[in-house]
């Protein structure tokens, strides 16, 4: 494992989470051939709006896509449903949800290549050998979360949740004219272990989603005369 992500791993074996600030993180996928981070963020500007939200809300607008890991490298899945039970998400869970699918360009894109691999480093090392799988089912989602005048947005609108995987990245891509969304980490008691601001891009909380619940609070904007929005990227990582 790269030196740089020694420092990541033991705050994941320790406390089951880990906060990593913007220049830490961009040193680490750097390493693996991070560039043109500007036009990666440019893609969340072309998101579909969630249609299977049931709380009514039409704040989140979302791209989604699979992927598989191995050590033969990181390739595209047909494109297929998110699915979580209802143990996992009594909210939105129980349904093949359709969600379109993240475009050809930023799937292949440099910045995105190196946030895979570098989970794929991470994850793997921290997994004991007896458990790791030969290939591991990733799924990469594209969320925005959009605030107005008088609607807040909710980031996580089934609260305080685990995923139903083994490994989970935030990685926060931009916060436009946006308050709160204070994300949480509580223990297998829902007990609080701490909290954060994903504030900078590439700001980013990683998760043994295992051993931890997380949570992030609702988003309204600075200016309610502005367009607010909080854009990030989730991926997890499940042995298949």
């Amino acid at each position: 494992m790269s030196e740089l992500l020694v420092p990541v791993a033991h705050s994941i074996e320790r406390d089951g989470f880990a906060f990593v600030q913007a220049p830490e993180m961009r040193a680490l996928l750097e390493r693996e051939g991070l560039r043109d981070w500007d036009s990666f963020a440019r893609s969340w500007d072309d998101l579909g709006v969630d249609t299977y939200m049931a709380d009514g809300g039409r704040y989140r607008r979302r791209r989604f896509a699979a992927f598989r890991a191995s050590s033969e490298g990181i390739r595209r899945k047909p494109h297929q449903p998110h699915y979580q039970s209802r143990d996992y998400n009594a909210l939105n869970g129980g349904i093949a949800r359709w969600f379109q699918p993240i475009t050809g360009a930023a799937a292949s894109h440099p910045a995105l290549t190196a946030i895979l691999k570098s989970c794929h480093e991470l994850f793997e090392s921290l997994t004991p050998a007896r458990l790791r799988p030969p290939s591991w089912h990733v799924e990469l989602h594209q969320f925005r979360i959009e605030a107005r005048s008088g609607q807040e947005g909710r980031p996580t609108p089934e609260g305080m949740h685990r995923d139903g995987v083994d490994w989970v990245l935030v990685l926060l891509v931009s916060r436009e004219n946006i308050a709160s969304g204070v994300t949480s980490i509580h223990d297998a008691l829902k007990r609080p272990l701490g909290s954060f601001t994903l504030t900078h891009p590439l700001d980013s909380a990683l998760v043994d989603d295992s051993r931890v619940y997380h949570g992030v609070t609702p988003v309204e904007p600075l200016d309610p005369s502005r367009p607010a929005h909080r854009d990030v990227l989730v991926v997890t990582f499940r042995r298949e």
